[in-house]
């Protein structure tokens, strides 16, 4: 027998202990093979404690520094009663408290709870509502929203801090900059692999965004296929400028690069003079962009005149980029390798990635599965279609999602027969290269933010005097897509194009709002009677160029 054999004596090695023995062990080994999210920037701080690791304004923290400021606020958080499971929800643009709280609540086994800054006060309460969060942390900028929504979800707010910025100010709640100048020590938690430590919000086909539960293993699993297939390096300068509430931001390329060591730049917004003087400034080598902010850089009119010789790495997703802007890129920016990336929040999300040297020669791809995910493309019977025929995408993986918080239905519906159905359509080349065709649900990608029509579609039917709304996507030279809406009034009211525009300010955050209102007499159907959105996206595919 090999010397690494193990016999049914060596199995039971624990077991043949006392009971409470057996536990203390237990538990010993288990936190000697812990390696979670909160694990993070402690080991980083060993290797690398002298480097800076998070650049925010005159904020500048060395690994060592950003290590031990997670761990004052996670004592914080503790003192004030939070424990593992609690949910805390934070709306924030980005800052160094983000990413703090980041990591100080992966620490407790807090579960984060990010929320998209451009939300109103009532769908800011749905989610504290929905989510259960026993504390908020907001920006002062966002102060009004973050009360407002607070008294509307009447959930109990045991916790309320708050991010000093530009602002009025939220009066009564606790400075999070105390909190990180405190001096106490928090507490154990072994975190687990299965535990949810993330609840993401993700705008659905539905009215109501969905919450998606993200573990720790999941989100470690994933940070590893984007540090092999994403070209990582602990070398790295990267700037972040797109929001952290966004999975992409947060765990495709903060976390990432946290967990390798490299330097993390904080901007508040993706404002393309800000992002050119950065690149320039700090010497940034990486930076991840939707399409429509390349776009933007490269139309500025201080491009050309701004050194970006250090910058080496770029990344772009939320939608293809159009090979003319990939050419552009090309000859004005030679030095940059590119990469495409695509997945969906219940990944965590990166599920395909199309490298550097296929950006041209198999332009619009998503490229083939990551390291760590297993993709098909299949019928309705999930039956692997055959290559180059249209199918839903669906993948296998760890670093998929626990399920769909507080809605199991869904959650077997996504996870039937054992594959995560992506509600995307599209084909499968003979290489494994998978490109995205159309969303099997009518999702709309405007600007790199998910939109989901048949919310839209609710708020217009609100409106007094609506008899029926289709809204869809079309293409949109800034925004890749934007949100059109057409709209059949009653017979005999008088609804007019500026009373949907106006009804839907009043309720729905900006990116949502229809950018194109159009009233007609009827919608096109089927004999089934289903609305033919494909139908209303080629008869009015040229709305923006009237603008």
């Amino acid at each position: 027998m090999s010397q690494l054999a193990v016999t049914a004596e060596d199995a039971d090695v624990v077991g043949s202990a006392d009971t409470a023995d057996t536990a203390d062990t237990a538990a010993l080994v288990a936190q000697a093979r812990s390696h979670s999210l909160g694990d993070i920037p402690r080991r980083t701080a060993q290797r690398c404690p002298d480097k800076v690791g998070l650049i925010d304004g005159d904020v500048r923290l060395t690994y060592r520094e950003l290590d031990a400021t997670i761990d004052r606020v996670a004592a914080a958080m503790s003192d004030r009663g939070l424990v593992r499971g609690d949910r805390l929800a934070l709306l924030s643009h980005n800052c160094w408290q983000y990413v703090v709280l980041v990591f100080a609540t992966a620490r407790l086994g807090v579960v984060l709870v990010p929320i998209n800054f451009m939300l109103g006060a009532q769908e800011v309460a749905f989610i504290l509502q929905h989510s259960g969060a026993v504390a908020l942390v907001a920006e002062d900028a966002l102060g009004e929203v973050a009360e407002q929504a607070a008294q509307l979800s009447g959930t109990d707010l045991r916790v309320r801090g708050r991010i000093s910025s530009a602002g009025s100010g939220l009066t009564g709640w606790e400075d999070v900059q105390d909190w990180a100048d405190s001096g106490g020590v928090p507490p154990a938690v072994l975190v687990g692999d299965d535990d949810p430590l993330r609840l993401m919000y993700t705008s659905g086909t539905e009215s109501r965004p969905k919450g998606v539960l993200l573990s720790s293993r999941a989100l470690m699993w994933q940070y590893v296929s984007c540090v092999i297939e994403g070209g990582n390096e602990a070398s790295d300068v990267e700037l972040h400028a797109l929001p952290l509430y966004h999975c992409a931001q947060l765990d495709v390329f903060l976390g990432p690069n946290v967990y390798l060591g490299g330097t993390n730049i904080l901007l508040p917004g993706p404002d393309p003079a800000a992002v050119l003087r950065m690149v320039e400034r700090e010497k940034v080598t990486k930076l991840f962009c939707p399409p429509t902010v390349w776009i933007a850089l490269l139309r500025h009119p201080d491009f050309d005149g701004t050194d970006l010789s250090s910058l080496q790495k770029g990344y772009y997703g939320a939608s293809p980029m159009p090979v003319e802007v990939l050419r552009e890129m090309r000859e004005r920016l030679p030095h940059v390798r590119l990469w495409n990336l695509y997945g969906q929040t219940e990944l965590s999300p990166l599920a395909t990635l199309l490298p550097p040297e296929e950006q041209l020669s198999h332009a619009g791809s998503a490229g083939r599965a990551v390291l760590n995910v297993e993709t098909r493309v299949v019928d309705d019977d999930d039956v692997t279609v055959p290559t180059g025929e249209v199918g839903e995408i669906v993948h296998r993986s760890p670093q998929a999602t626990l399920g769909y918080y507080r809605d199991p239905v869904t959650t077997a519906i996504a996870f039937r027969n054992g594959w995560f159905h992506s509600g995307d359509l599209g084909t499968m080349d003979a290489d494994g290269r998978v490109t995205v065709v159309d969303r099997k649900k009518d999702m709309i990608k405007s600007g790199g933010e998910n939109v989901a029509s048949r919310e839209v579609e609710e708020c217009v039917y609100a409106l007094e005097g609506v008899a029926e709304v289709a809204v869809f996507a079309v293409d949109h030279p800034r925004w890749v897509e934007a949100v059109a809406a057409v709209v059949v009034p009653k017979p005999s009211a008088d609804v007019t194009a500026a009373d949907v525009e106006a009804h839907c300010r009043a309720h729905l955050a900006g990116y949502k709002r229809p950018k194109y209102v159009v009233l007609a007499a009827a919608l096109p159907k089927n004999p089934s009677g289903k609305i033919l959105k494909r139908q209303l996206r080629a008869e009015h595919a040229g709305l923006a160029a009237q603008d």
